[in-house]
């Protein structure tokens, strides 16, 4: 016998650790993916929450349950701890559809949570007892201790996963779906099973707005905007309303105060006065502008957020990503699936009942019964003397006589067989046959069997289940535009630093952190920056501002001298792209060059300079007038025109010029209430400087206002929008809800504040402006009455109404009944209203 060595016992059973973490670790994530953190494409829930909603179905008897006891019946099947269950049915339940809830279930919307598990109660609704339980076309498995049988998945014939939503982490993995909206999802439903397209765009509990111009279906790399609404209350309030999906009342308050500390935006009290409805005031200091402050709010708190869909499912146990529309059409036609597999199950129900009452007409009309008077040696020789005496009338049945049907017969009280009427069982017949053939149809006809489903399923629970989400785009903030002026910014001119940590050094100007800075120095070199602590640009600096790339207006006049050769040089010049950091020079590119003047004009003015020349030099007129405005505007890198070849002493500022550049083109984006240069939307027209804007809206209210692009407009609600011309008649037609009547109106504007809304139609809480034209002489087209009895009418206004006070309340136009008017159309443009509608 050998010796034993025990460097080779057991050598086949040793295992490395890292192959057993290996192992481990693909069990556990695959255990977390499957088990945990995806749905089910099958049911739309994860195992938790079938496993809840099933111990439920056991426990339901119409009334509420503690929700102690629901998760005690829960984890019978679900094998982790009590607080995984409850967190579970709470957030199921204040989703509102598959449980009815009575207690305090916490809000989403502030972020308060439910009261303790023995508090609360639960049932299953209505809603989840139609669309989520049927024993009968539910697969089985048992529980994890053996003991019991739970769903596989439950019978779903409903997109549950769109209507809720669904979140999880797992392993390397995780899935974000957005919940959608009850009534769209059963209208989407209806439509593919018609063959039409449809859209889905999510619907959030908590309301607000959303841009799904990204959306992308739901799919992985897209995503939405969600805004909570901001209203102005007056020129120091904002109301907010609503939160974005995801976002509490209380974690909105923090992003607003931590962007107050920051100094982003301007804020000086917010308040929650949430009830039933959120309602966040935040109010203002004095000379904020409500206008930037709401942009602010959006830009940099948690009154907008980007959420990114990820939908993710478990499909054939396998973790899929797919689209919205996917789980859409794969919803409706597990379905249609599911129903017809419910309505082959009656199908065959409704056949066995027919044969059996079938088998009992025959067994008392042919007096089959006496059989069991005769005497028979055994039992089973009068089971089939019975079946023998069925033999003539077995073609009428649709199957075979089994024992166990004739046992039946045979067990039916004696006492009772000459009180049955057969007429009755012909009756009876007659209904199972009408049943069977209703089933048949249905089956025959499965996709309208389908789509009458769902229609039944929106009219039984689609009421208060509207929208809640509004659909709209977002305009894209420029987030420098709105940042509050924050820091300090200072210069040290000789040294050639800029920054804001220069405090012993020159004030400059006020700035935001985001804020880029252009500087120009003696030498005739520029750079701009970023916002620092300390930069620096060069030595002899001699202009330093806030740059806006973005500026087509702001003009640079200059006067220069080249160092090689001694001429000076006049240019002027708008600074459009650049590099940041990159210097660049504004000279012909010679160390000697230097700056003899310069301005910086924002509307391209151009100004008069008288150039005084070198006492010594040899030129016969040693002083003139130099003007700008024979100067065309060029690129930052032109030459420009020579000055003079003379040395020259000083340039001095003589008299300011004109303007040198057309007025600006203005356009009213009616999408996002916005005036623009972009050429987006409405052409206002060309506007100087001091021109000002006339606001129309239709709660009978005006407003005039300047050509500031950060301002916001009420896109709805605007009926008019153009320059003002305070010479200009103003002609309006509005409704007065006290008389039920129009009422007419012709008057100039005699006000001049300006951002300031003046009502000028008769205060009432339903009265609203229907017309309203700044035309010469405008013609109404009014029509009143209906069928044989409608007239039209042309008024030319002009003539029939005086012009008056902008506060008077008008003349009675017509009574409000069957009337309908418009502005006679110009051969020229449509009208505003016109370009709105």
């Amino acid at each position: 016998m050998s010796a034993f060595d025990p460097t080779k016992a057991n050598e086949n059973e040793l295992t490395g650790v890292s192959d057993l973490y290996k192992g481990w670790f693909l069990d556990y994530a695959s255990y977390v993916i499957l088990e945990r953190a995806v749905p089910a494409v099958e049911d739309g829930l994860k195992p938790v929450q079938r496993r809840i909603l099933h111990a439920m179905k056991e426990m339901d008897d119409g009334r509420y349950n503690k929700v102690a006891n629901i998760v005690g019946q829960s984890m019978q099947y679900h094998p982790h701890g009590d607080m995984s269950i409850t967190d579970a049915l709470v957030n199921m339940g204040q989703k509102d559809l598959l449980i009815d809830t009575q207690g305090n279930w916490g809000d989403v919307r502030t972020g308060d949570d439910a009261a303790a598990a023995r508090y609360i109660e639960a049932r299953l609704s209505k809603f989840a007892l139609e669309v989520a339980f049927n024993a009968k076309t539910t697969e089985w498995q048992l529980s994890y201790d053996g003991r019991k049988q739970e769903p596989v998945t439950l019978p779903m014939k409903f997109p549950l996963l769109l209507a809720q939503g669904a979140e999880g982490i797992a392993v390397g993995l995780s899935t974000k779906i957005l919940p959608h909206n009850f009534i769209e999802l059963c209208d989407a439903a209806v439509k593919y099973l018609k063959g039409k397209h449809f859209d889905l765009y999510p619907d959030f509990q908590t309301g607000g707005q959303i841009d799904v111009s990204n959306y992308n279906d739901g799919k992985r790399g897209g995503k939405v905007r969600v805004r909570a609404r901001i209203e102005e209350l007056d020129k120091k309030t904002l109301v907010i309303h609503d939160v974005p999906y995801g976002v509490t009342v209380s974690s909105l308050i923090d992003s607003i105060t931590k962007a107050t500390e920051a100094k982003k935006i301007q804020v000086k009290k917010v308040t929650d006065v949430t009830a039933a409805d959120v309602r966040i005031v935040v109010e203002l200091p004095a000379g904020t502008s409500t206008d930037i402050t709401i942009d602010a709010l959006y830009a940099f708190t948690d009154c907008e957020v980007s959420i990114s869909p990820n939908a993710c499912v478990i499909i054939d146990q396998k973790p899929r990503f797919v689209t919205a529309t996917d789980l859409l059409k794969w919803s409706t036609d597990n379905t249609k699936g599911l129903l017809q597999k419910e309505l082959q199950i009656k199908l065959a129900e409704l056949n066995e009942k027919w044969h059996y009452t079938s088998l009992e007409k025959i067994f008392f009309e042919e007096k089959i019964y006496k059989e069991l008077e005769k005497k028979h040696e055994t039992w089973d020789k009068v089971l089939q003397s019975i079946d023998k005496a069925f033999a003539p009338f077995k073609p009428r049945l649709k199957r075979d006589i089994s024992k166990e049907d004739i046992i039946k017969l045979t067990e039916k009280p004696v006492r009772r067989i000459y009180k049955l009427d057969i007429d009755e069982l012909d009756q009876q017949i007659k209904g199972i046959e009408g049943e069977i053939a209703q089933v048949q149809f249905d089956l025959d006809h499965l996709n309208d069997y389908a789509i009458k489903y769902y229609e039944n399923l929106k009219a039984k629970f689609g009421k208060g289940r509207e929208r809640k989400t509004e659909i709209r785009l977002f305009d894209t903030i420029q987030v420098r535009q709105v940042a509050v002026a924050n820091a300090k910014l200072y210069v040290n001119r000789a040294e050639g630093f800029i920054g804001t940590g220069l405090k012993k050094d020159e004030f400059v100007t006020d700035c935001s952190d985001l804020d880029d800075i252009i500087c120009i120095t003696k030498r005739g070199t520029m750079k701009v920056v970023r916002v620092s602590d300390k930069a620096f640009i060069g030595k002899d600096i001699i202009h330093v501002a806030v740059f806006n790339k973005n500026d087509e207006r702001t003009t640079y006049n200059m006067i220069y001298v080249d160092g090689k050769s001694g001429v000076s040089f006049a240019k002027r010049f708008q600074v459009g792209g650049i590099t940041r950091d990159k210097e660049y020079d504004l000279t012909k590119g010679t160390d000697k060059s230097r700056v003899h003047y310069l301005t910086v004009n924002a509307n391209g003015e151009a100004e008069a300079v008288r150039v005084n020349l070198s006492p010594t030099c040899t030129a016969r007129i040693k002083e003139f007038e130099f003007y700008f405005e024979e100067l065309a505007i060029k690129g930052r890198a032109s030459l420009g025109n020579q000055v003079t070849k003379y040395p020259i002493k000083s340039v001095r500022f003589k008299e300011a010029g004109r303007s040198t550049l057309e007025g600006r083109r203005l356009w009213y984006d009616d999408q996002f209430g916005r005036i623009n240069t972009d050429e987006k939307g409405l052409y206002l027209g060309m506007f100087e400087g001091d021109d000002k804007l006339l606001v129309i809206y239709t709660n009978g209210t005006y407003e005039i206002t300047d050509q500031e692009l950060t301002q916001r407009f009420e896109a709805d609600n605007v009926l008019l929008i153009e320059r003002f011309d305070p010479e200009r008649i103003i002609t309006a037609i509005y409704f007065d809800s006290d008389k039920v009547q129009f009422n007419i109106k012709r008057f100039k504007i005699e006000t001049t504040t300006l951002k300031t809304k003046f009502q000028f139609i008769k205060e009432g809480k339903d009265n609203y402006l229907e017309l309203v034209t700044t035309d010469e002489e405008p013609t109404l087209i009014l029509k009143t009455g209906k069928g044989a009895t409608a007239e039209t009418q042309k008024l030319k206004v002009s003539s029939l109404i005086d012009v008056m006070g902008w506060k008077a309340v008008g003349n009675k136009l017509v009574d409000k009944k069957a009337v309908e008017m418009e502005w006679e159309r110009h051969d020229g443009p449509p009208t505003q209203k016109e370009l709105f509608e």
